[in-house]
């Protein structure tokens, strides 16, 4: 399928001033918004510096979005699509052993918050400490990204099950969830310590665990 087909049309209304149309520009506020989030989460940002970080004139934001929480949502979904093709790309990489693909995702994951100088953690995460201020949709829409992030977890698991790295019997779906759990506290502490150690920690933890 071309994917240009999937793209939104643009509707009536106030032409954009920087020469991208409707879907790009669309695009554009969803990964500035992205980057923001990730750093600073819901209450510390702003949409007049998204909007003015993108050109995208102040008055023209519910061309695009209907409110602030949609905005979010498009954000987040953007953001755990991102993730599941991470996840999928560790995790699926048949040419090493089960255990070895959730060490690979983790190694990733450590590069990446180096890359940005501790100053991007997990959206996601970083929204889950919000919950007080977040809107109902948003609340339910983060369970079902952990679910489907733990599923990704949990059958890679299953295959370590499979090829006799771990015990038949394992309880492959508590690991799991217990993973996330973890490895959410230990992105943030990371980037409270500049440091990878915490994440390093957790996992060698988590791995000692599975013994």
């Amino acid at each position: 399928m071309d994917p240009a087909a999937s793209l939104p049309r643009r509707p009536r209304g106030r032409p954009t001033r920087h020469g991208h149309n409707y879907a790009d520009t669309r695009e554009l506020l969803i990964r500035r918004g992205t980057e923001l989030l990730t750093e600073r989460g819901v209450s510390a940002t702003a949409l007049d510096e998204v909007l003015k970080s993108v050109g995208v004139p102040k008055g023209s934001f519910y061309h695009y979005f209907p409110s602030k929480d949609a905005f979010v949502l498009a954000t987040l979904d953007s953001y755990a699509a991102y993730l599941l093709r991470k996840l999928d790309r560790h995790l699926g990489d048949t040419s090493l052993a089960a255990l070895a693909r959730l060490q690979s995702f983790v190694d990733d994951a450590c590069r990446g918050v180096e890359r940005f100088d501790f100053t991007r953690g997990c959206l996601v995460g970083n929204l889950g400490q919000e919950v007080s201020c977040l809107d109902a949709e948003i609340r339910r829409r983060l369970e079902e990204i952990f679910l489907a992030w733990e599923a990704r977890v949990a059958d890679c698991l299953q295959d370590a099950v499979t090829a006799g790295e771990l015990p038949a019997g394992t309880d492959c779906a508590g690991l799991s969830h217990a993973f996330w759990i973890g490895w959410e506290g230990a992105i943030l502490r990371a980037r409270l310590m500049r440091s990878t150690e915490p994440m390093r920690a957790f996992f060698r933890l988590f791995r000692a665990a599975l013994r």
